[in-house]
């Protein structure tokens, strides 16, 4: 791949779990990251143009994979890996920054062979 895989982090609000996920990759020069969430409370919400934007969707549980791919069918839409994380980790918590660090890392070697 010539250019760096872009990846999109999903969850419910954008609040925890994907923030974090931004945070902790948000300078690797293996790849770019966005975090978004679905609901409309979100600090940002999922668009289109994300997910056009994306190379590989990452969500946080079963059910928001299903959702975007309800949702959004009417996109080309990137292949959605479910991290099955639960919500229950505060902003930046360590026991959330190791699970993703861990999760992610592994899913980009397989897919990106990065």
């Amino acid at each position: 791949m010539s250019e760096r895989p872009k990846i999109l982090v999903v969850c419910g609000q954008n609040k925890r779990r994907s923030r974090t996920a931004e945070h902790i990759f948000k300078n690797d020069s293996r790849f770019d990251i966005r975090s978004v969430g679905l609901s409309p409370k979100s600090e940002r919400q999922i668009r289109d143009l994300d997910i056009d934007w994306s190379d590989l969707i990452m969500v946080m549980e079963d059910d928001q994979g299903d959702r975007i791919n309800k949702h959004y069918m009417h996109l080309d839409l990137p292949f959605v890996e479910v991290l099955h994380i639960p919500d229950e980790f505060g902003y930046l918590d360590k026991e959330l920054m190791i699970l993703l660090e861990d999760k992610i890392n592994s899913i980009l070697d397989i897919e990106f062979d990065i």
